[in-house]
C-alpha cells in the first residue's frame, strides 16, 4: 500500500498531468501567469477560512500561486461586490454562498450587484439545517410539532443566526407550508448564542446548520433533533428524518459555499479552474477535513451544475422573502 505522503504526491503528478492536457488557446494560452485572489467576504476565521484556505492550497500546487484575500462587511456584500466589478480575467474570484449570491441582492436595498453578476464555478461543500427543539417541547417529528404550535399559538419560539439568513427563511417557509404557524422568530448574531438558549429553555426550537455540536447535544438529551432540510437524509445522521419525509414535501434547503468569477470570465478559464478543483476534491485528506467540520463535500460539481443549484435557491428562496416584505424588488 502507498503512504499518505506518497499517495499526496501521485495525486499531485496526475492532477499536474491532467491538467497540461486541458486544451488552451487564445488570451487563456497561458492562464495563470500570477496569483489567483480568492476573496472571503467575512473576516479571518469562520467557516470561510475553513472552506477557502484548504482550496487556495491545493489550487497553488494544483493550478498556480493562490492567495486569500479577505474583504469583509455587510454580511459578505463588500466583497462580492468588489469581485463582481473586477476584470473578467480569472484573477479575481469570490467564496461564495446563499448568503452573498442570492439573499443579498434579492433583500438589500443597494448591495453594489445583482444575482446575474457571477459565474458559478464549482460548489465545494453542502450543508444542512436542522430542526432542534427543547425537550420540553412535546414533539417528536415534525408533524407532533405542527400539531403542538397550532394548539398553542404565540407559546414557541425559534431562532437563528438572524434576519434574511437561510435559517430565517427556512422557519418562516416552514410556518406558511404548515398553515400559517404562529412561532415568534428571535434573530441572534450568531447560532452559538441560539443554541446556549435552546438548551437552557429560553427558547424553544434552533433551525440551526447541523454540527456536530448538535448531534452532541442530542446524544446527550439536551435538544431533540427532529428533522433535516435536504432531499434525502444525511450520511452522517441517517437516524434523522427529512422535512420531505415528514410530510413538508416543499420545505427542501442545502446550504452551500463554493467558487464564482465575474459574469463576463471566459469559457475556457472558467472551466480550467472547475477542472483542478474537481481534481482536488477528489483527495480524500480534503473531504475527510470538510466532513469533520459536519460540511459534505462536493466531489462531482462543475458550472452548470453549481448554475443550476444556485438557481434552484433563487427559486425557492425569492417567494418567501417577498412574503414577509425583505424583497428590494
Amino acid at each position: 500500500m502507498l503512504s499518505s505522503s506518497r499517495r499526496r504526491f501521485v495525486l499531485g503528478l496526475s492532477g499536474a498531468a491532467a491538467l497540461a492536457a486541458f486544451p488552451r488557446s487564445g488570451q487563456t494560452a497561458d492562464y495563470p501567469t500570477r496569483p489567483i485572489r480568492l476573496v472571503l467576504p467575512y473576516g479571518a476565521g469562520g467557516a470561510g477560512d475553513q472552506i477557502g484556505r484548504p482550496w487556495v492550497d491545493k489550487m497553488s500546487s494544483l493550478l498556480g500561486p493562490t492567495v486569500v484575500d479577505y474583504i469583509g462587511g455587510a454580511g459578505g456584500a463588500i466583497g462580492a461586490a468588489s469581485v463582481a466589478r473586477d476584470e473578467p480575467d480569472g484573477y479575481s474570484l469570490l467564496l461564495g454562498n446563499g448568503s452573498t449570491q442570492v439573499i443579498i441582492p434579492l433583500t438589500a436595498a443597494n448591495p453594489g450587484y445583482s444575482v446575474g453578476d457571477f459565474r458559478a464555478i464549482y460548489r465545494l461543500i453542502s450543508s444542512a439545517l436542522v430542526f432542534a427543539v427543547h425537550p420540553s417541547v412535546p414533539a417528536a417529528n415534525l408533524r407532533e410539532l405542527i400539531a403542538y404550535a397550532k394548539a398553542n399559538p404565540g407559546k414557541l419560539s425559534y431562532g437563528t443566526p438572524g434576519i434574511a439568513t437561510g435559517n430565517h427563511l427556512v422557519g418562516e417557509s416552514f410556518k406558511q407550508q404548515a398553515g400559517g404557524l404562529d412561532i415568534v422568530h428571535v434573530p441572534y448574531r450568531g447560532i452559538a448564542q441560539a443554541t446556549n438558549d435552546l438548551v437552557s429553555g429560553q427558547i424553544s426550537l434552533v433551525i440551526g446548520v447541523m454540527s456536530v455540536q448538535l448531534q452532541e447535544l442530542g446524544r446527550a438529551g439536551k435538544v431533540r433533533l427532529l428533522a433535516v432540510t435536504p432531499e434525502k437524509r444525511l450520511s452522517g445522521a441517517p437516524e434523522i428524518p427529512t422535512a420531505v419525509e415528514s410530510g413538508m414535501p416543499d420545505l427542501r434547503y442545502e446550504g452551500w459555499f463554493g467558487i464564482f468569477a465575474p459574469r463576463a470570465t471566459d469559457d475556457a478559464i472558467i472551466e480550467r479552474i472547475a477542472q483542478a478543483t474537481r481534481l482536488a476534491m477528489a483527495d480524500p485528506a480534503l473531504q475527510a477535513a470538510y466532513r469533520a467540520q459536519g460540511m459534505e463535500p462536493d466531489s462531482d460539481s462543475g458550472p452548470d451544475q453549481f448554475q443550476r443549484i444556485v438557481e434552484a435557491t433563487t427559486a425557492s428562496l425569492a417567494p418567501v422573502i417577498k412574503s414577509i416584505g425583505l424583497s428590494n424588488l
